[in-house]
Parts: structure tokens; C-alpha cells; sequence
């Protein structure tokens, strides 16, 4: 029999127990924050993305932790998030066999115990966007703050591949499904309460797994809401343009029949 206030411990979908958030008297109190890290082969670049993470979330006196979702890793990332977890106490590692980004964005989703979640890539960590998102969602009812990389202010120096892949993607996001929000990959802060039925439904991973989350956030009715960031190429691309832009518009073919047949049904 558990006790009361004692926390449940359940299975993400990564085969690692979970602990659900709790206040509980002589409990530790629930993050406020929790930072998901998508990782495959990051050994180069995990250490330096969630150390400053660490550093500059205790400066800021925040209740966080970082969830480092380690997925296919050929490399010594799954080391490096073993030696972090047990450096720091506020991270711990997910791990999968397979290497798929939008699946570990949503395990670290569901294995999340902040009411707000941020997602971080390794070459993407922007604390200035996670001050000024937070301070809009305690601030108002936003379920969503997109870091967009297209809205005006926005300051883009990636490489002119990349720009061109962001661009199609947000025209075919803009017209073929009535996407308001201008960009959806990258920096997110999500409140957790709401999105929980939100990302449940959702059916991709992968490359669409965001935009699936920030579509369906829409059609629910949920704010979302975008402010500008600046970004840069930190390292050279994973995929290269001629593979991610058909993959990418097969991903989105599939999520818009899935769409539809759920309209036809409701």
C-alpha cells in the first residue's frame, strides 16, 4: 500500500521509472522548471549544454530539473549524461535504443515533473529565451512559447540551407494546415498541465513531433504564443538538406491525413 504523499513511480515509454511531481509534507517540493536535452551522439557538446544549464538555472534560485533524453547513441554520450546525473543532483538520464529526436523530446515530456518544460537542444541553449517565456507563461494563460526563428526581430545566421528547409517548412505549415504560429522546431516552453492530453494524442516523432504538439495546441484552443531568438549554426548539419526536405514533407503528407480522418470523425 502506498502511503499518502508518497510519490508513484510509473514507466515512461524509455523503460526508465518515473516519479510523478509532488509538494508533499517532507517531500522535496516539485521543480518549477524541467529542461529536457534531446541527446544522440552529443559526447562533444552535452557536458558544456546542460553544466550551464545547471550553473545558470541555481544562480536564477529556480526549482528545476534537467531531463537528459539519451536515444541511439553510438558514442560515449550515454557516459558523459551518467556522469552529469551523478554530479549534479537535479539531472537525470532517459535512455532508448533508438535514435529518434521527437521521441525523446516527448518521453522527456512525459517524464517531466515541472509545470513548465523547456526544450533545449545541446547546440541550442538560450537561458535569455527561457527568462522571458517564463515570465509569459506566469504572467498570463500561454500553454506554448515558440522561440521563433521567423518572426520579426528574430536574428537567423545559420547557413542558407538550413534557412531555405525553415522556410518551405513554414510555408507548407502556413497554407496546408492553418498554422498561425511562424515557426514550431527548436526553443519551446510548454506549461504541462494542459499539454498533457495534447501530446497524448499526438502520432509522430521524429522530425514532426513539435509540430504535431504546437497544431494540436492550436486546434485545442490552447494560447500560443512566439517571441523572437537569435540563432547560428553551432556544427554542421546532422541531415543533409537533399534528405531532411523529402523526409520531412513525407513526415507532414502522413500528419495531414492523420488530421483529417480525425476531423471526419468528430
Amino acid at each position: 500500500m502506498v502511503k499518502p504523499g508518497t510519490p508513484r513511480r510509473r514507466r515512461s515509454r524509455y523503460g526508465v521509472a518515473r516519479m510523478t511531481a509532488t509538494d508533499s509534507p517532507g517531500g522535496p517540493p516539485a521543480p518549477e522548471i524541467s529542461v529536457v536535452v534531446p541527446a544522440h551522439n552529443e559526447e562533444a557538446y552535452l557536458e558544456a549544454a546542460v553544466t550551464g544549464v545547471v550553473e545558470g538555472l541555481r544562480a536564477r534560485g529556480r526549482r528545476f530539473e534537467v531531463v537528459v533524453a539519451e536515444n541511439g547513441s553510438t558514442d560515449a554520450t550515454g557516459d558523459v549524461a551518467d556522469r552529469l546525473a551523478a554530479a549534479h543532483p537535479e539531472v537525470r538520464v532517459l535512455r532508448s535504443a533508438v535514435p529518434d529526436y521527437g521521441t525523446a523530446l516527448r518521453a522527456g515530456f512525459e517524464a517531466a515533473t515541472g509545470e513548465m518544460v523547456v526544450n533545449f537542444d545541446v547546440d541550442l541553449v538560450d537561458l535569455g529565451f527561457l527568462d522571458r517565456s517564463v515570465a509569459i507563461m506566469e504572467g498570463g494563460d500561454a500553454a506554448v512559447v515558440v522561440g521563433s526563428k521567423r518572426s520579426e526581430g528574430a536574428e537567423d545566421e545559420r547557413g542558407l540551407g538550413r534557412k531555405v528547409v525553415t522556410g518551405v517548412f513554414a510555408a507548407v505549415l502556413h497554407h496546408g494546415f492553418g498554422l498561425r504560429a511562424s515557426d514550431t522546431h527548436g526553443l519551446k516552453l510548454l506549461r504541462r498541465r494542459p499539454l498533457v492530453e495534447v501530446v497524448s494524442a499526438c502520432r509522430f516523432g521524429a522530425d514532426i513531433f513539435d509540430t504535431e504538439l504546437v497544431l494540436r495546441a492550436e486546434r485545442a484552443g490552447l494560447a500560443v504564443l512566439e517571441i523572437p531568438v537569435a540563432v547560428a549554426d553551432q556544427r554542421p548539419p546532422r541531415t543533409p538538406i537533399v534528405r531532411r526536405i523529402p523526409r520531412t514533407l513525407l513526415g507532414l503528407a502522413r500528419l495531414r491525413r492523420v488530421l483529417w480522418a480525425e476531423a471526419r470523425h468528430h
